[in-house]
């Protein structure tokens, strides 16, 4: 059985450019919907070769913005990365879910995804 912190990656590897999620949705697609806050920390533990092919960037706060607390990566650089994928944002930092937000998986989806881990 993968781990918790390996289930996030995959699931995140999953958003597209131009989309994001929050760290609630990642946890409520894992099963777990109080864990939004292990979602974070999976992605805060992304170092070297795992950080280049998760896109840490697209997984931000249920408000609609950029939280990160990461000594390597700072909100600007996140929200950088997003605009440059095609993602608006308003003058408070704000993004629209209605249409930058991600729908997510279907439970046959993630079935496949997990069990190829």
């Amino acid at each position: 059985m993968p781990s918790f912190f390996d289930q996030v990656y995959a699931v995140v590897r999953q958003i597209p450019p131009g989309k994001v999620a929050s760290y609630g949705q990642v946890a409520a697609l894992l099963g777990h919907p109080r864990a939004a806050r292990t979602v974070g920390w999976a992605l805060a533990a992304l170092r070297g070769e795992n950080d280049s092919d998760v896109p840490w960037q697209r997984v931000i706060n249920s408000q609609g913005r950029v939280s990160i607390r990461n000594m390597e990566h700072a909100p600007e650089e996140q929200q950088m990365l997003l605009e440059a994928e095609g993602v608006e944002f308003n003058l408070n930092g704000y993004t629209d879910w209605q249409r930058f937000g991600w729908a997510g998986l279907s439970a046959v989806e993630l079935e496949a995804l997990l069990a190829a881990l």
